[in-house]
């Protein structure tokens, strides 16, 4: 079956305007445009639509969808399996929030009483769970099992004033990397304190600091594609620059 714009529109549940963004961006191109200059979608386009849709939903950058869906590699019936797995993983993070506000709703009743540390188990639970799903796989492989267990260990027990911490330290490592990128200079004082801002970050994170250790995951940002496409989801080179910075920070800048 064919599709006009707006047939595809109504079909997909998003704007016109959406798909022929996606066309001057070259990520979705019609089939063919007909006589009367209408932009016409076959089932191809249809198919390639909805992983698109499937990727931005799981907030993936159009920039980064494009080059995963035009690359040689690109398997789309593997990547329904994946956006599968990474969908029911962000349904397990939901239930696990929406589970953490019915007993708020519960404390507020009076029905229940819930500690300070119980009020932040969703949400250490979620992001437990995005960084299994993100880079567990390497980051067994790199440190270990018992390593990693070790460390979403702590961030369960974590207080509720340092995982305020945690999360405003994220923050910082942000808004300081994009004032550092403007600079194109990694050893200069921005580029060292988001060195430095990330290294308070994964020492709580992890319990404990090792610049070895440190040096080689700033290493894995750029090497790992996935590490690559999170940091450079705003501005490409982010990867790259942090990187740099970490290494100058260590000492371990050949």
């Amino acid at each position: 079956m064919e599709y006009t714009v707006q047939k595809l529109g109504r079909l997909a549940g998003i704007s016109t305007r959406t798909l022929r963004y996606y066309d001057e961006i070259g990520i979705l191109k019609p089939a063919r445009i007909n006589s009367s200059g209408y932009r016409i979608y076959g089932q191809k386009e249809v198919d390639l639509l909805q992983q698109i849709l499937f990727y931005r939903e799981l907030g993936v950058s159009l920039e980064n969808i494009k080059k995963i869906i035009q690359s040689h590699s690109f398997d789309s019936t593997e990547a329904l399996r994946q956006h599968h797995i990474k969908l029911l993983e962000k349904k397990k993070q939901l239930e696990a929030l929406i589970k953490n506000v019915e007993k708020s709703i519960a404390m507020a009743e009076g029905r229940i009483k819930m500690t300070d540390q119980e009020k932040f188990e969703g949400f250490k639970q979620k992001l437990i769970d995005e960084n299994e799903a993100k880079y567990g796989k390497e980051a067994r492989e790199k440190y270990g099992d018992e390593a990693v267990e070790k460390s979403n260990a702590r961030l369960k027990n974590m207080s509720k004033e340092d995982f305020e911490k945690m999360k405003a330290l994220s923050d910082q490592i942000e808004e300081t990397l994009a004032e550092a990128l403007e600079t194109g200079d990694p050893a200069g004082p921005l580029g060292q304190k988001a060195a430095e801002l990330h290294k308070e970050w994964i020492s709580m994170w992890w319990g404990y600091y090792d610049k070895e250790a440190h040096a080689g995951l700033a290493r894995m940002y750029v090497d790992d594609e996935r590490f690559k496409a999170y940091y450079d989801k705003k501005q490409s080179g982010t990867a790259e620059f942090l990187r740099d910075a970490i290494l100058i920070y260590t000492g371990m800048k050949k």
